[in-house]
């Protein structure tokens, strides 16, 4: 039996751009929303007691600063604790929680502080989009001017021939999203745009970024932090007494290239189950599961979460999900991998309600990337965060919004992942 690991608090400094904040001061923000939760933690119980520090952020160049962590470090009256950047592309801040519940249960540290934050106004635009296009292969896919809105865009036109999606499907999501983020005071597109529902027209008349997608499919750019207190299950009954348990962690990886995928044999006959559920109209390729359909490695790490939690029977135990949604797409691609329904039925899912608010399978409740905000480095440890308030049943008086707290959720599911699914992890919570 994997010793437990508590979640004792969770903070998010608010998504904007810009947030005309430095790095420091929003982690700091952070961290201070931690202790101000936990009235028996001190920082100098971090040197006192052996805990350690678990930092996130996506990019050097963004930063304009290399090893940014030990700046952080220093700057949360942190330098005599052990500190450790992982880095991960968009996969970094669900690397980092999956790392620190690893370091807990080894007995190498009784409590770990993750904290992850992006800054993204350093650079032009265009320097930012450089800099998040070159996390794809620079021999091959980015001279060729490949760019992660064109690999998503060119993935999700795969499954709409395959599986039949179709450009309402997308839109669907995305109004989900905006409106689901409308009540969340941590999320960007409310603070920008404000506070009235959008609709599919709404949706439709965004501007174009490379079909099928449109800009409100799109995650937004984001600044902001967020900060989690991760402690062994002693620590964390000292500390807390509404404690959230991480029961499960996972991560998976795959091709760095996506064209690799359709005829990459790694993959054939792993999951024979996905690989008949193949239409007749479609010519195979050799690895008719993952191809450009779906994603292998949320698949893997999904599974060994469920393992590692021992669950069996995921859309039946599961309360809710945060799906880890660059584009709109992925959203109905996750729901496939994360076995909460058949390959090519996450549209199924969508258009009969079961991830709406009150639906079977909320998903999406913070507004995820597309509405709470895609800080990189903090994205997946907000999304954690969400998650671990509506297991604790503190969504109102965190949000301010009491109608938004599910009744009595058990358990929730939250994945992360970088590139076009090149490296994913996974995580399961459960009171």
């Amino acid at each position: 039996m994997a010793k437990k690991v508590g979640i004792v608090a969770g903070s998010i400094s608010r998504f904007d751009n810009p947030r005309h904040t430095l790095q420091e001061e929003m982690c700091a923000e952070a961290v201070k929303m931690i202790l101000d939760e936990v009235p028996d933690l001190e920082l100098g119980d971090f040197v006192k007691k052996g805990y350690a520090c678990c930092y996130s952020y996506f990019s050097d160049i963004l930063e304009q600063q290399q090893c940014m962590h030990w700046i952080i470090n220093d700057y949360l009256g942190l330098s005599a604790v052990p500190c450790y950047r992982v880095e991960s592309g968009g996969a970094t801040p669900i690397d980092a929680i999956v790392n620190a519940a690893l370091w807990i249960r080894s007995g190498m540290f009784p409590a770990v502080l993750v904290v992850g934050w992006e800054k993204m106004d350093e650079l032009p635009i265009q320097k930012v989009n450089e800099a998040i296009a070159i996390a794809g292969d620079t021999d091959w896919d980015f001279v060729s001017g490949f760019t992660y809105n064109a690999f998503y865009a060119t993935m999700e036109a795969r499954r709409m021939h395959v599986y039949g999606e179709t450009e309402e499907d997308l839109a669907q999501v995305s109004v989900l999203c905006h409106n689901n983020s409308l009540e969340n005071p941590y999320a960007q597109w409310p603070a920008q745009h404000g506070f009235s529902k959008i609709t599919i027209d709404d949706v439709y008349k965004s501007r174009l970024i490379s079909w099928p997608y449109r800009l409100y499919e799109c995650a937004m750019t984001s600044e902001g932090a967020s900060a989690l207190l991760l402690a062994n299950e002693e620590t964390t009954k000292k500390l807390t007494d509404n404690p959230v348990w991480i029961s499960g962690v996972g991560f998976g990886s795959d091709t760095m290239r996506a064209g690799d995928r359709p005829d990459n044999p790694a993959w054939k006959g792993l999951y024979p189950e996905d690989e008949k559920i193949w239409p007749k109209h479609v010519p195979a390729p050799m690895s008719p599961y993952p191809d450009l359909c779906n994603f292998g490695a949320l698949r893997v790490s999904a599974r060994m979460a469920y393992k590692d939690a021992g669950i069996r029977n995921p859309r039946k135990e599961i309360s809710l999900v945060e799906i880890f949604d660059p584009y709109a797409g992925v959203v109905l691609a996750g729901l496939e991998d994360f076995d909460f329904c058949k390959r090519g039925e996450g549209k199924k899912l969508l258009r009969e309600g079961v991830i709406q608010p009150h639906g079977e399978l909320p998903c999406q409740l913070s507004g995820a990337l597309t509405a709470q905000g895609h800080a990189v480095g903090s994205t997946s440890v907000a999304q954690v965060v969400d998650v671990y308030w509506q297991l604790s049943n503190q969504i109102g008086k965190k949000w301010g919004a009491p109608g938004r707290q599910l009744s009595k959720p058990k358990k929730g599911f939250i994945h992360g992942h970088g590139g076009t699914g090149c490296q994913a992890g996974a995580v399961v919570l459960e009171v």
